[in-house]
């Protein structure tokens, strides 16, 4: 048996009698175990979106968190808490209802790059698209294909409709991802994961029904892709999009209904790595 070590124990994964794909596989299940739950994201974006029980909410809150999700957690944390603050802490009846004129207060909201005018679009946007729908879902899952594997079509097809808009900020593009520009995608990634996975632990939300778990692709952050490439699951020296595809794909070899769900025991086991509380790789 081999053990490694995390602040909650060891956990073990067998080697007798297993080739190293199984050996692989236990050690990414037993991390799933010790990282897919509510302790270990109590200080994680997601937790926003966990405390408001309408699904409008949690997906403007829960996209808007997941789009400023670069920098200190602590810090994107509290930015997503501001704009809460800022839509009188009801975002989806702000977004329906609110006047032009209470878009000022927004203006001096900032997030590292994210400015104003980005923070002014998506108000523009939001409202616009529920004035015609009750769920964001519609503009990701509308753009699958019957035979889509992935959510590559509804990421591009996504962007193009958010920015269709004949004033569309320019500058605004660099926070919304897309694979046609072979961005890794990640902060969409993870944001569908959260829509999407469903599995009784507290921590995805598994609202969204038109996207299937099988299709979500992996949020490709630096502790992921650290050890990803620590067990050779992925292999292509550049990070972008076909990484992702690289990765998920080897993913699927262990489970091909939710690879995705495998997205806790990398991050996990990285994070834990980098706070000196993983034994090193």
């Amino acid at each position: 048996m081999h053990q490694i070590f995390t602040p909650i124990g060891y956990f073990e994964f067998k080697t007798t009698d297993l080739n190293r794909k199984s050996m692989l596989r236990d050690l990414l299940e037993s991390a799933v175990e010790q990282y897919n739950r509510p302790g270990f994201i109590q200080d994680d974006p997601i937790g926003i979106p966990h405390r408001f029980p309408r699904l409008q909410d949690k997906e403007i809150i829960g996209f808007w968190a997941a789009m400023l999700a670069w920098g200190q957690r602590k810090t994107i944390i509290n930015s997503t808490n501001r704009l809460v603050e800022l839509m009188d802490g009801a975002p989806f009846d702000f977004i329906l209802h609110h006047e032009e004129k209470d878009r000022a207060r927004f203006l001096d909201f900032k997030h590292r790059t994210f400015q104003s005018t980005d923070t002014l679009y998506f108000l523009e946007f939001f409202q616009q698209f529920y004035q015609k729908h009750s769920s964001l879902e519609h503009a990701f899952a509308r753009h699958l294909k019957s035979n889509d594997t992935t959510t590559e079509n509804a990421l591009i097809g996504f962007h193009r409709d958010f920015f269709d808009h004949p004033y569309a900020p320019a500058r605004t593009r660099k926070h919304v991802a897309t694979p046609e520009r072979n961005s890794t995608c990640k902060r969409l990634n993870m944001f569908l994961r959260w829509m999407v996975r469903f599995d009784n632990r507290g921590v995805d939300f598994g609202v969204w029904k038109n996207i299937k778990p099988a299709q979500l692709l992996m949020p490709l952050d630096v502790h992921v892709e650290r050890i990803a490439r620590h067990y050779g699951l992925l292999e292509r020296p550049q990070t972008d999009w076909k990484a992702v595809l690289e990765l998920t794909e080897r993913l699927r070899e262990f489970d091909p209904n939710d690879p995705v769900k495998y997205d806790f025991a990398l991050f996990g086991m990285g994070v834990m790595q980098e706070r000196g509380q993983l034994e090193a790789l």
